[in-house]
């Protein structure tokens, strides 16, 4: 039993309907409301909001959005739940109004249901059940952050010192409630070859992309296999009958643990003849230690784990963490884009399932659990 807003409850409490349909809809208000990375001004302050009107304190920047638990203590371990509110330009073939929220049967309709606006309001809702709580074993931060989809520098980078020590994090993207505790990092190369004299560069930048598609890196990771590259396309300067040109192209490299992204690039450089430019941004891979508590506790509650070949906004994190949310990857940026409801409402289930897990498990066994919590 615990007090929370002056009157005694059971712990084991549910989500109210109520608190469960505002989250439905301020998703709709979200899906209504244009939300492109780098102008997402408004979906912000719908959250800001959102949170204001019961009575949560706030913090913003740009268009970034954190709060913390009303009991906060320093002394305590901080969780941090994390989703993004941006979402891409709708696809082509939409043959419905992406800006219009619409349920049909157990489907939500519109751009930005599944990725990643059912995670976002399924961790906010989980957030709000716990805010009051006094007998938290740990301290829960809720952001809601920015220009994901674009990788920009203006989303969870940017507010990261803002949020003091985390100790762990559960970002949520579509992962059909499965708990990814492994996720490939992505290095992109810009490869450009000149020729000179009479060596005509498309001679070498096949020599090239042949090496790209036929070398394998000799250690392979235990959780996330053989690092993998692909060059999907070719650019060329050249003009018809002249030569020798200039052809660029990129290549696309699925990091694994096994290698540092420098390591990757040396070796690189030492087989290939064309110029390599590595973009300024990346993503390192991610392997979590399975014994870690934020697993256990999601084994527990019923979730399969897997490892992602996507990136998330995990990999701008140097602390443990997990990705798992309501909703499928493979719906994301599909045209007609839809979550169903019911999925929603399994994701607050299993969040709150998950925390409460951690709760007892950290309460019971704070010797044991507190030096993985805080990557001893």
């Amino acid at each position: 039993m615990y007090l929370q807003q002056d009157r005694l409850i059971k712990r084991e409490e549910p989500i109210s309907n109520h608190l469960f349909h505002s989250a439905i809809n301020l998703l709709k208000e979200l899906i209504a409301t244009p939300s492109f990375s780098g102008e997402e001004s408004y979906t912000a302050t719908l959250i800001q909001c959102f949170l204001q009107n019961r009575w949560v304190e706030t913090h913003r920047k740009l268009h970034n959005v954190w709060v913390f638990n009303r009991f906060y203590d320093p002394a305590k371990p901080t969780i941090l739940l994390n989703s993004h509110h941006d979402t891409v330009k709708p696809n082509l073939l939409y043959t419905r109004d992406p800006f219009s929220p619409v349920i049909i049967g157990d489907k939500l309709y519109g751009l930005g249901s599944n990725n990643a606006g059912g995670c976002l309001v399924s961790l906010l809702i989980s957030f709000l059940h716990f805010y009051n709580r006094r007998d938290l074993a740990f301290n829960l931060c809720y952001a809601a952050t920015a220009e994901k989809e674009t990788s920009g520098e203006n989303g969870l980078k940017l507010i990261l010192p803002e949020l003091g020590r985390l100790d762990f994090a559960i970002v949520g993207e579509p992962t059909l409630m499965n708990l990814a505790v492994a996720e490939r990092g992505l290095m992109v190369l810009d490869c450009i070859t000149t020729g000179k004299d009479e060596n005509n560069a498309i001679y070498e930048t096949i020599k090239d992309i042949g090496w790209f598609s036929n070398f394998v890196f000799p250690k392979v990771s235990d959780t996330l296999g053989s690092v993998k590259m692909s060059v999907n396309t070719i650019n060329t300067e050249s003009q018809d009958d002249i030569a020798p040109g200039t052809y660029s192209f990129p290549v696309e490299i699925r990091l694994t643990d096994a290698y540092t992204p420098d390591e990757i690039l040396q070796t690189i450089r030492k087989h290939v003849n064309c110029t390599v430019i590595p973009r300024d941004i990346y993503f390192n891979s991610l392997v979590i230690d399975t014994n870690h508590p934020i697993v256990q506790a999601g084994r527990m509650a019923g979730c399969n784990t897997y490892e992602s070949p996507a990136t998330s906004d995990q990999a701008l994190l140097n602390i443990p963490s997990v990705k798992l949310g309501p909703g499928d990857s493979a719906r994301s940026h599909m045209p007609d884009e839809y979550i169903h409801v019911s999925e929603i409402q399994e994701g607050i289930k299993v969040y709150t399932q998950i925390l409460e897990m951690l709760i007892f498990t950290l309460i019971n066994n704070t010797a044991d659990c507190n030096p993985l919590i805080r990557g001893n």
